[in-house]
């Protein structure tokens, strides 16, 4: 019965970046948290980004100040956190007379160097291209600065699993059907999404970060109604073959006064986005469309000398970003900052609206702070020094080293990979392994059954698709033949008595 459940301080909805985000800190402060996302873990707009830990600079044309202040300091405290998923990036801004002046840019630029702290990262420059590199010969001048790179779905799964090591509660793959009060607490009904099976867990207070859904959740699975709507801003982006052999990112502006990134991506690929335009599906149906492939292909066209065509496309991937409606007619001139909103008829109920990767770990912390008078057994805040799971590697480099040296049949592209993605959690499944035959079956693109067994044990993954384009990236470096052995082998040996809901301890 649901009153013989064990009363929980914090139930959130939503294994996004904003709800694992909440979960982590709410944890890691002494609450009895658990969270629950219906499918997997940054399965919608988490891991739909352009893959950036940014201030955004495109922002200040907005007068978005205080947004763009907090992710400029938000860089640097993420890049001591997570050195192994998030490192810097320079980024070269090709300069367009017609579109916006020099004096605009550089003025853009100073604020963007000193708006936030930098203690690590250079900051901008301008430069002279003199026909020379990847850009079309016309386009002579530009300017450089600093941002950083992220993988996002590694993120979201590092703070659900540091919310684990807490002693959170996290329920992949299950739905909450309803939260309703019941005797001063919320009553949440959940459903595990491959068995159909219900269960219930009571809490003082509920997070809602389900993101797309947070509207609906609340006029559809609680008794209460929200003071604020949503609008679905659909982003979209392309994967191509390489287009530049240089490690820098591009920011190209365009006629409309919008922006998309040409970033290098996998070695082998460059990632092109986004895009900005409204949505009114389903979130989980958004696909990117003919017209949105045209824009970022034409962007890209009147910049570089590689020119690109539809047969180019190796793959694309589209999200929805819910911001919070502020009748904004332009999409792009809507806020990316982030809007909590408590309601206390009843059990408190916190819904987050907005928000973006780089602002997380500060949405959390003010997402706490207002739940604070609630929870009044609480923790201080702790996030800000704490390294998130694989972390303590010192650099990537010096731990890339220390893998050859100890794993030398790794090989660099793999060793790399792992300290690019793991950092020392690798060393979990490298642990005894004397050579590659130790590692169990090769899937393809150095996938080994270590590593699948690790994903399905520690990290909750269930699906090829989890562990090809959330956990690990390779999803483009598969054949059809290899993707098809993965697909039997987690067939074969997920046990079916296996909780989809909870990774193994």
């Amino acid at each position: 019965m649901a009153s013989q459940t064990p009363l929980l301080d914090l139930f959130v909805i939503g294994g996004g970046i904003n709800g694992t985000g909440i979960a982590n800190d709410a944890a890691g402060r002494g609450l009895r948290v658990a969270l629950c996302e219906q499918r997997d873990l940054a399965s919608a707009t988490s891991s739909a980004s352009s893959k950036l830990i940014h201030g955004g600079l495109r922002y200040l044309e907005h007068r978005e100040f205080r947004l763009v202040r907090e992710a400029l300091k938000e860089r640097e405290v993420l890049l001591k956190k997570a050195p192994h998923i998030i490192w810097p990036l320079r980024f070269i801004l090709p300069h367009r007379p017609h579109l916006r002046p020099a004096w605009m840019i550089r003025t853009g630029l100073f604020l963007y160097d000193h708006l936030g702290k930098r203690d690590s990262l250079p900051g901008s420059r301008r430069l002279r291209f003199a026909g020379q590199g990847p850009l079309k010969p016309e386009i002579t001048q530009g300017f450089e600065y600093s941002d950083c790179w992220v993988d996002d779905a590694r993120l979201v799964v590092l703070n659900a699993l540091q919310a684990k090591q807490q002693g959170a509660e996290i329920l992949v793959g299950t739905r909450c059907v309803q939260a309703r009060q019941v005797d001063d607490v919320w009553e949440v009904t959940l459903e595990e999404g491959a068995s159909g099976r219900r269960q219930t867990r009571r809490a003082k207070a509920l997070v809602n970060a389900a993101g797309p859904w947070v509207e609906e959740f609340i006029r559809e699975g609680t008794e209460r109604r929200s003071r604020y709507g949503i609008r679905m801003i659909q982003g979209s982006h392309l994967i191509v073959p390489r287009i530049h052999d240089d490690e820098h990112a591009y920011i190209l502006q365009n006629q409309d006064g919008r922006i998309v990134f040409v970033l290098p991506y996998q070695q082998d690929f460059s990632l092109i986005g986004t895009t900005d335009r409204r949505y009114r599906g389903d979130p989980a149906q958004v696909r990117i469309s003919d017209e949105e492939t045209g824009y970022i292909l034409a962007v890209v066209n009147e910049h570089f000398r590689t020119q690109l065509s539809r047969d180019d496309v190796v793959s694309s991937y589209s999200g929805v970003r819910p911001l919070c409606d502020d009748e904004s007619t332009d999409p792009s001139a809507m806020t990316r900052d982030y809007t909590l909103d408590l309601d206390t008829q009843g059990p408190p109920l916190l819904s987050v609206f907005g928000g973006k990767i780089t602002t997380y770990r500060k949405l959390a912390e003010s997402a706490l702070a207002q739940l604070a008078p609630h929870l009044p057994d609480m923790g201080p805040a702790w996030t800000a020094e704490a390294l998130l799971p694989g972390g303590d590697i010192g650099s990537q480099a010096a731990f890339v080293a220390r893998l050859l040296a100890d794993y030398p049949f790794l090989g660099e592209a793999r060793a790399r990979r792992f300290a690019a993605s793991y950092g020392s959690l690798c060393l979990e499944f490298l642990r005894d392994c004397r050579g590659e035959a130790d590692l169990g079956e090769d899937f393809g693109a150095g996938l080994s059954r270590r590593e699948v067994d690790y994903l399905v044990e520690r990290e909750w993954a269930r699906s090829a698709e989890d562990i090809l384009w959330r956990r690990t990236k390779l999803g483009l470096h598969l054949s059809d033949s290899e993707l098809q052995r993965l697909e039997a082998y987690l067939a074969e040996h997920l046990s079916p008595g296996t909780r989809l809901g909870e990774a193994a301890s």
